[in-house]
């Protein structure tokens, strides 16, 4: 066991990221206190002197995976198009690094399996992330950057499908840079405003 004394806020980082990595791998079924402190070194005992219990170390899961996905949202003052790409970028690194994020953020079943506050806060971020690119869309469109035929939230859920795969992707080991690059232009065709058509006025 690791005796290394490491700063207390940058232990309990430590022992959510491993916790993440054991959900990528073998389910949250899986983390328990006994294989958790194994992946970080620790004793059980020591586990708990930075957390009071096992429902305190989801939340803190819970709590990490909202960091990391807070820090992947664009400054909302560049160009819409510039925005969403670097959204995209950003948001797939981040899967790809940390691939137990996928799973948490995709499947009713891991996150029932959380404590209220645990769900509470990934419940958010997936709103958050909803809302960024809904609002993103809608600013291209009253720029002229984004097709107006649709509505902005409609426009969304096909932004977000081409996250989830481009997501995935990195999870499981990455698409060659060339498929990305089609997904990326095909979600940036499906987008874009057909050339001569007027821009649609509001009612």
């Amino acid at each position: 066991m690791s005796t290394t004394r490491r700063p207390t806020a940058q232990r309990r980082e430590e022992i959510a990221d491993a916790a993440l990595r054991i959900i990528e791998n073998h389910g949250i079924v899986a983390l328990t206190t006994s294989s958790l402190a194994r992946a970080v070194g620790l004793t059980t005992g020591a586990l708990f002197r930075h957390f009071d219990s096992t429902e305190a170390i989801l939340e803190a899961v819970a709590e990490r995976v909202e960091t990391l996905l807070r820090a992947t949202l664009p400054d909302a003052d560049l160009p819409p198009r510039v925005r969403l790409e670097r959204f995209l970028d950003a948001r797939s690194a981040v899967a790809g690094k940390h691939a137990g994020i996928l799973r948490l953020m995709t499947s009713e079943q891991f996150t029932l399996a959380l404590p209220p506050g645990a769900k509470r806060r990934l419940r958010a971020a997936v709103a958050e992330t909803r809302a960024l690119v809904t609002r993103t869309l809608a600013d291209g469109q009253a720029e002229g950057a984004f097709r107006d035929d649709q509505p902005a939230d409609a426009l969304a859920v096909i932004v977000l499908g081409t996250l989830k795969m481009l997501a995935f992707a990195a999870a499981v080991g990455g698409a060659p840079e060339a498929q990305s690059a089609r997904v990326r232009a095909t979600l940036r065709a499906l987008l874009e405003r057909q050339a001569g058509r007027p821009k649609r006025r509001k009612a």
